[in-house]
């Protein structure tokens, strides 16, 4: 039989390979910037458009589908013709692909900054945004398993198998995480309340590090690992073992972000022991990377492009063991919202994606391009210093959260908090936080130098764009049965294969979530709890356009710590009408859930929550909190309000009929009742505010609906000591 002729599309390669690059700089120096603002607030430079709050979301997502996202596409663009013996099944959609993922990467970049966001964390995109995702997504699989259809090679290797989990499971999550609905071009609500939306997000949060920034990376590392070792894949067993158990068993796992919240007990159990059983096959994979190294540990001494490679398989398997301890509860209660989490999650996305892409990228543009590495002593010098950078940013990051975690929970002798105000915690992590923003600048520049050896590579070179090859034709199967390994059926069958890997990722989220949502007495309500106002719904979406939660959770955790610092515990039924939810996930500030309780210990008056927005340091001296002047500039949208009161509506919210028409009269009235506070206040600080600085605050203004919002979270736990108090909210 002759063999066939036929060429690599190596165009598609180079492309994303320079995504990579541009956006990884871009992330990177965004992280750089946000981790500054974390102990000098100056860096927030008084602008709306980049406080913390606001590109933070920008940052993560820069990071995990700029950078990741590219990295992903440009290895599977290479190993999947090479693995196929085949061409791309189209370029016109690999074109679509490309132009189409970094038009989505910079209309993110744009909208971002702007305020438009979802504040559903790693999800924070709006609704256009989310369909263009989807359609690019399916361009992408519709191009992939063309491919696979069209192969010359009827073995489907590891790699490949690692490939399609991503594509369904990703299309999957994104799918049922996103179901929200529009009220403007740029504004949604989540489909889904409270307990229900946050047992959703984690569903997806959780598994966007793993069908993102792990499975796609582990098909990485099945074909560039052994392609640089000059050594086959350790144990073809084990990846299969690898393989099933690990999408099988990542999906159950989001809870475990969620304990000790309101999410029901059994569903929070299910979390803990489906990421202790993670272990297993986590540490199978990493093994089987790092042994196919056996007898080539000579070659990762000399290359350094082996020792992004092993080092970065090795911060796999930290952040794998890391990951299950940190769902044991006994952990968990020390170490979340701090900044243990944040090292964690780093030491996974600098170590295992970092440096897996830098070893991808070192090997793929001198193969395409038909030269050497410019230098070799420069991916060397890499190396170290991006070693040197995630040290400097993990273990400070460590300290810190320990430190926190500690400092939150001490007693006295006399059972009182032994630091009660939280900016004392905060006041003592900023030397960590200075290591950590040394360290992500390390990291930073180590790609810096990539990029530019990388660019002098391609300059000595000339792209291959459409690489010959040849191959065999896929011919009719003639084996007998039983005469090769059983799993080789599966293997050769796409559909069967596809259809395989669905039902296994699909199994947990549908026994994790059918009971939450048809089972009512999951999720108990509380008749005292209502609807929030017009003018508290405006204040809300303030908040969430500011990015608050990215610094504030909304989630009292049954710890008497917590209690006596915040007041009662969270209940499910107390969010049964927050589309979306916001207990957020880290504390850089503290929990202002019940910052609108008249019982509780943390509640502020409305001309505290005024001085302290316009300048945090004049209520809280030493805060890192950033400036929110424009909130005393800015109207509040009130002709927006009846669309989403009729939205709300439409989400089950209970608002009466005919409600939208009263939302101007209603929501003058609570301002009112504000802003007289606010003019009989001691201080009088609205006066000192239009004195000093020319400022025209009145009634109208968002601070008086973000004022609004805070003292409504809380104030329906406790309705008769609050019940006289539906108007004039704000008074203590």
């Amino acid at each position: 039989m002759q063999k066939e002729q036929f060429s690599y599309d190596n165009t598609i390669v180079r492309n994303f390979a320079i995504a990579t690059m541009v956006w990884g700089i871009v992330g990177m120096l965004v992280g750089v910037i946000i981790a500054t603002q974390l102990f000098e607030p100056a860096m927030n430079l008084n602008l709306r458009y980049v406080t913390f709050g606001r590109i933070r979301p920008l940052h993560t997502n820069a990071v995990i589908f700029a950078f990741v996202g590219n990295a992903i596409f440009t290895g599977v663009y290479y190993s999947l013709q090479r693995l196929l013996k085949a061409r791309m099944f189209s370029d016109v959609l690999s074109k679509i692909h490309f132009w189409g993922w970094q038009l989505i990467i910079v209309s993110a970049a744009l909208t971002l900054p702007m305020g438009f966001t979802s504040s559903k964390e790693y999800a924070e995109l709006e609704w256009p945004i989310d369909i263009a995702i989807t359609i690019i997504w399916v361009v992408f699989g519709w191009n992939m398993i063309g491919t696979i259809v069209k192969r010359r090679e009827r073995h489907m290797y590891v790699a490949i198998w690692f490939y399609l989990a991503t594509f369904l499971t990703v299309a999957l999550l994104h799918v049922v995480n996103s179901f929200e609905l529009p009220v403007t071009f740029m504004k949604s609500y989540s489909w889904y309340a409270g307990v229900q939306d946050a047992l959703v997000q984690w569903w997806y949060g959780h598994n966007a590090v793993a069908f993102f920034l792990t499975t796609p990376y582990l098909g990485l590392m099945y074909y560039f690992m052994p392609k640089l070792a000059e050594r086959p894949i350790y144990s073809y067993k084990l990846s299969i073992l690898h393989f099933w158990s690990l999408i099988f068993i990542y999906i159950w796992a989001g809870p475990h972000h969620l304990l000790y919240s309101s999410l029901p007990d059994w569903a929070q159990t299910l979390g803990v022991a489906f990421s202790v059983m993670l272990i297993a096959p986590s540490w199978g994979g990493m093994l089987n990377g790092l042994l196919t190294l056996r007898g080539a540990w000579d070659k990762v001494r000399d290359d350094a492009r082996l020792k992004f490679m092993v080092v970065g398989i090795t911060a796999y398997g930290m952040a794998t063991f890391e990951g299950p301890m940190l769902s044991l509860k006994n952990v968990n209660a020390i170490a979340h919202f701090t900044d243990w989490i944040v090292s964690h999650v780093h030491v996974g996305a600098l170590g295992w994606n970092g440096f897996l892409t830098f070893g991808m990228l070192y090997y793929i543009i001198p193969k395409i391009y038909n030269t050497k590495l410019f230098s070799t002593k420069l991916v060397s010098t890499h190396f170290w210093i991006g070693t040197m950078g995630i040290i400097f940013y993990a273990v400070p990051m460590y300290i810190s959260g320990f430190t926190q975690g500690v400092m939150w929970k001490q007693f006295t002798a006399d059972g009182m908090l032994k630091y009660p105000n939280f900016l004392e915690t905060t006041l003592q992590i900023l030397p960590m936080h200075m290591l950590r923003a040394f360290g992500g600048l390390l990291y930073l520049t180590g790609v810096i130098i990539m990029v530019v050896n990388l660019a002098k590579t391609m300059r000595q070179g000339s792209l291959v764009r459409n690489e010959e090859a040849e191959a065999y034709a896929l011919t009719k199967e003639e084996n007998a049965p039983g005469a090769t390994y059983w799993h080789r059926w599966i293997e050769r069958r796409p559909t069967q294969f596809i259809i395989m890997a669905f039902i296994m990722v699909a199994i947990g989220g549908a026994v994790e979530f059918l009971p939450t949502f048809l089972i009512k007495s999951n999720i108990k309500t509380i008749e005292s709890v209502t609807p929030y106002t017009p003018l508290e719904l405006a204040g809300r979406d303030i908040y969430i356009r500011e990015g608050c939660n990215n610094c504030h959770s909304q989630l009292v955790r049954p710890f008497r710590s917590e209690t006596v610092r915040y007041g009662d515990y969270a209940k499910a039924g107390e969010n049964v009408y927050d589309h979306p939810f916001l207990w957020g996930s880290k504390r850089t500030g503290p929990d202002l859930s019940r910052s609108g309780d008249e019982t509780g210990v943390f509640r502020k008056g409305a001309e505290w929550h005024f001085k302290h927005m316009w300048d945090p340091r004049s209520t809280s001296p030493g805060s890192i909190m950033p400036r929110y002047m424009w909130l005393y500039e800015d109207n509040i949208d009130v002709a927006a309000l009846p669309a989403k009161i009729s939205a709300m509506r439409t989400l089950n919210v209970p608002y009466e009929e005919g409600k939208e028409d009263k939302v101007e009269a209603e929501v003058s009235e609570q301002a009112e009742a504000i802003w007289k506070q606010l003019q009989t206040s001691e201080k009088g600080i609205e006066q000192q505010m239009l004195a000093e600085k020319g400022i025209a605050v009145d009634q109208n203004k968002e601070i008086i609906a973000l004022i609004a919002y805070l003292h409504k979270l809380g104030r329906d736990i406790h309705p008769k000591e609050n019940s006289d108090n539906q108007t004039a909210l704000n008074n203590k």
